[in-house]
């Protein structure tokens, strides 16, 4: 006799953000991510519903998103991009056609560049090339090189509702000024079309929308910074940033209800980041519910889910329950679902990803029979922008098919969030952890040497800001000069600041974030500090990145206390499977003859399962600064074409170490010579072992590195010679070699 299945509900819930990317609110977007995500993403993520009918989603949008694609698409605002797209070729500058060739080859090769026969021999043409000069294409091929790029950013499904779209894409090449102006038309319209697809599908009944706090601000710390921040930090103990919460919850509500016509009842907390304080908040502005991550669940109910190493839960049970915590109702999403989706499926077949999503969903059902409750609800929660651009048809099979055997399970059913909630009994949370979907903390925004350092403009711009609104209340300026701090309140900025992300326009970010710190002054008529006229990548120093003195250590990879004075950096987990992070801090030395290093690694790098085990590889580039020696440039291979300044440097050495089931293999020495050329040499003198740590010991007269000389160096987790990371990411780190 089969066992009876227990019905399981599923809530797929879609994040779709971007931060300001203006400098005021009459400018172009600096950058063009709302434009092209639009044309790509947030249209067809929605509109898939006309295929389903029994296909229920869950959205929630950003209401400082919203506000863009209405400067886009009703109040036609450009973007440097779309601006450069519409000009006469014949008037573009050498810098416009600089900033043309490195910023619109700005798309994934394998379904975006590959596919496009022109586009891709542009590519070509211009990765080939030894001179990066702007005569490496004609006007023709400049103006082919905008109608391309901006015409692979648009989803393949508009292609039906627009036929001159269809025109434009088959013509490949000889694009006219008057073929980009429609490229751009045309965008347009598929913007204008967003939020009146969002209204309907809301009053269809096929979907809820809910939002996050304005300027999607990380409220935990808003709220309760003495509670985040380090014992030892210097940052301030409260930020009076309370009311500012206050508004921006409430703004936002508004926002949603004026746009969409419906009131959210449940909020996105920005990062999934919660507290107490920001929940009891939420309440009090009528939100019903609210939604985070398994790692805060775990804590807040001191169960860890345990999961095999194909991520399967061996007790899913407490995940698949609504929660209450005072007058808030929460869920809290499955985090290995969600980061196979962002992060692993796009790199396989997108029907066999979306069974074996298919496959784990049922897998979670199979272990619900022995539940005494009739509820259970699997939540599906994640950036719906952002992967899909790494997938064949820009995800649509993959969410096609998913869908489809879903539909077609009558024991799986979709839902709205709020009438789930609504006809659940939650359980009660008597604790809540405070923290965020990573690592259950704060420390990507917080806690981190630049990033402490833009909290502390900010708490000083807003001390400034305070002190005028007192004095001056009936300011006519005041609201515009508060919109600047509600902007630079978000969490973006500081999320690019310091280590470990890398946006490879993070200059830019910080410029976006200085100036709207500006005109918070120039709002109100006051003098500009001069701290935020200098960019905070050069206002700050790491001396703790350091050794405090000189140790000779020996090479055995078993921890000891020797390495306690040795200069340390830790890499804070992205967001990313921990089985795929190499290494969680790097150690470095040295004594009068040796630079030593050494490597935290994983310990899931070990237990990983014959199927899984790869070699890794990690590269030291070293160069005296102290005289000039033969350089090379780095030789790994980058997934984008965004290159950190600090890797565009040329280095004297390269030290290569890998490891492999649990081994390291002998690390090899390779010598800079003339014409950016590299070849191995001597290794003898280097030592190197590994157990709990890798530990390598190199000469430095290996490294042609003499008494009282310095050598600069960093380093860069590069398996099979393409680029994961670089630390650091902004500056070399350096040894002096003891007289």
């Amino acid at each position: 006799m089969m066992s009876q299945t227990r019905k399981l509900s599923i809530a797929f819930y879609w994040h779709m953000h971007q931060p300001v990317y203006q400098i005021s609110p009459a400018s172009d977007y600096l950058m063009p991510w709302v434009r092209l995500h639009a044309v790509k993403d947030y249209l067809d993520m929605v509109s898939i519903l006309e295929k389903y009918e029994n296909i229920k989603l869950n959205f929630n949008l950003v209401p400082v998103l919203l506000d863009a694609l209405i400067d886009y698409g009703e109040k036609g605002f450009h973007d440097i991009h779309s601006r450069l797209t519409i000009m006469d070729i014949a008037k573009l500058s050498r810098d416009d056609k600089k900033f043309i060739l490195n910023n619109f080859f700005d798309a994934n090769y394998e379904f975006m560049i590959l596919p496009c026969e022109k586009y891709n021999k542009l590519y070509q043409k211009y990765t080939s090339s030894t001179e990066k000069n702007t005569d490496i294409f004609d006007n023709q091929e400049y103006s082919d090189l905008m109608a391309l790029f901006n015409l692979v950013w648009i989803d393949h499904s508009h292609r039906n509702a627009f036929p001159r779209l269809k025109k434009l894409i088959k013509k490949g090449s000889g694009y006219t000024k008057e073929d980009r102006v429609e490229i751009i038309k045309i965008q347009r319209q598929i913007i204008k079309k967003i939020i009146p697809a969002y209204r309907h599908f809301i009053e269809a009944g096929k979907i809820e929308v809910t939002t996050s706090p304005y300027y999607h601000p990380i409220l935990p710390i808003m709220l309760d910074i003495k509670g985040i921040k380090k014992s030892n930090s210097d940052l301030p103990n409260n930020l009076n940033m309370d009311s500012d919460a206050q508004e921006q919850i409430k703004t936002a509500l508004d926002r949603i209800e004026q746009l969409l016509g419906k009131r959210p009842q449940g909020m996105w907390p920005s990062e999934h980041a919660v507290s107490p304080k920001t929940l009891n908040m939420m309440s009090e502005h009528g939100i019903k519910w609210t939604i985070s991550d398994e790692g805060i669940l775990s804590e807040s109910i001191n169960f860890e889910f345990v999961r095999d190493f194909k991520g399967y839960m061996e007790d899913p049970y407490r995940l698949l329950k609504s929660y209450k915590y005072n007058n808030i109702k929460m869920v809290f999403r499955d985090s290995v679902i969600a980061n196979l989706i962002s992060f692993e499926y796009y790199n396989h077949n997108s029907v066999a990803a979306a069974n074996d999503l298919y496959d784990r969903i049922k897998v979670v059902q199979s272990k619900l029979l022995s539940s005494p409750d009739e509820n259970h609800l699997l939540t599906i929660a994640m950036d719906g922008e952002n992967c899909w651009e790494n997938y064949i048809e820009d995800g649509s099979v993959f969410l096609n098919a998913i869908y489809n055997l879903i539909e077609n399970d009558p024991s799986l059913e979709t839902v709205l969030l709020s009438d789930y909630i609504e006809k659940d009994t939650p359980k009660p949370l008597s604790k809540l952890a405070s923290g965020s979907w990573i690592n259950r903390n704060f420390n990507l925004w917080i806690d981190e040497p630049l990033k402490d350092l833009a909290w502390t403009y900010l708490k000083h711009v807003k001390d400034d800001f305070t002190d005028y609104a007192k004095k001056n209340p009936q300011s006519r300026n005041i609201t515009n000069a508060q919109r600047e701090l509600y902007i630079c309140e978000g969490s973006d900025w500081f999320w690019w600041y310091g280590e470990p992300n890398d946006s490879g326009q993070d200059n830019l970010f910080d410029y976006i974030f200085r100036e709207h710190l500006k005109n918070v002054y120039l709002y109100l008529g006051l003098d500009i500090p001069a701290f935020l006229e200098t960019s905070l990548n050069e206002g700050i120093a790491k001396p703790s990145r350091y050794p405090k003195n000189a140790f000779t250590q020996q090479i055995t990879g078993i921890e000891n206390d020797e390495w306690l004075n040795a200069g340390c950096i830790d890499i804070p987990d992205g967001p990313v499977l921990k089985e795929d992070k190499l290494f969680d801090r790097i150690c470095f030395g040295y004594d009068t003859n040796n630079l030593y290093f050494r490597f935290y690694i994983n310990p899931y790098v070990k237990e990983l399962p014959a199927t899984k085990k790869r070699m890794y590889q990690m590269h030291i580039y070293m160069k005296n600064q102290s005289r000039k020696q033969t350089l090379s440039p780095v030789r790994v291979i980058h997934k984008t074409e965004n290159v950190l300044p600090v890797i565009k440097e040329k280095f004297h050495n390269e030290l290569q170490i890998s490891l492999f089931d649990g081994k390291i293999y002998k690390a090899r020495l390779i010598k800079a010579l003339n014409n950016n050329l590299w070849a191995l040499k001597s290794d003898k003198g280097i030592n190197s072992a590994y157990s709990k740590t890798a530990d390598v010991g190199i000469p430095f007269e290996s490294l042609e590195v003499a008494p009282g000389e310095t050598v600069g160096f960093l380093f860069i987790n590069a398996t099979y010679g393409l680029k994961d990371c670089i630390i650091p990411n902004d500056l070399l780190l350096s040894i002096q070699r003891p007289e």
